[in-house]
């Protein structure tokens, strides 16, 4: 393959430990798994949430959902830097020398315990419960790791902010949401064994195998069978 510059996300990473043959191709061809159904209410919720939370920041008071949570944490104060850190295009980035490559993500927010930082991400779901997937371990660990390299210290834990539709109260024009965060720890020491090996999978002129249980290697192998 070319060497094109390399830049994978959380949702880089997930994917190729996925399925690699499916990252390869994604990666390097720009043939993408067929997406799922958009998720327009989420994005508007992320939305909106950064924007309540941010109206905490500029008055550097304690959102409620930390305070009756009684997590003991500030609102990361440098609105500039955040702005940066959330955006999908720039995000909070480390470039690798030895890889010629750069990893980065663009978090929901971060929380400050007297110097030390966490990531904070926000969950919308209409699940009737919060469920803590791989891939949002996979997320704030990465996160830790990048803000790890930028020269920040963190409390190795991470923060899921659910905002869960409440189905018993009804909708009358509004949608309820019931509120929880979760606390988990973060162990960023083996994202850079995962970014590096996903690099080196890109650098391969051809495509690794399917996994075993990707549905999408599943699914081609069943279709050949009907080939003309």
């Amino acid at each position: 393959m070319s060497e094109r510059a390399i830049q994978l996300s959380p949702n880089s990473l997930n994917l190729f430990l996925d399925c690699p043959h499916c990252f390869w191709l994604d990666k390097n061809m720009g043939i993408k798994r067929p997406p799922p159904y958009p998720y327009a209410l989420n994005s508007a919720v992320d939305t909106l949430l950064k924007e309540e939370f941010d109206s905490y920041r500029v008055k550097n008071l304690p959102h409620p959902l930390l305070k009756d949570a009684g997590i003991k944490a500030k609102l990361f104060a440098n609105q500039n830097l955040l702005n940066q850190w959330r955006n999908n295009f720039a995000g909070i980035r480390y470039f690798d020398p030895a890889l010629q490559a750069t990893l980065f993500g663009a978090v929901d927010d971060v929380l400050d315990f007297d110097g030390k930082i966490a990531p904070l991400d926000y969950k919308s779901t209409g699940s009737t419960a919060a469920k803590i997937y791989d891939r949002f371990q996979l997320q704030l660990d990465t996160y830790t790791f990048l803000m790890e390299k930028n020269g920040f210290a963190t409390t190795r834990k991470g923060y899921l902010a659910f905002y869960i539709v409440d189905k018993s109260r009804g909708f009358i024009d509004r949608l309820p949401f019931r509120k929880e965060i979760m606390e988990i720890d973060t162990n960023p020491s083996d994202i850079y064994a995962i970014f590096s090996d996903a690099v080196n999978v890109l650098r391969q002129a051809t495509p690794p195998y399917h996994n075993q249980d990707c549905p999408f290697g599943k699914w081609l192998k069943g279709a050949k069978t009907y080939e003309n």
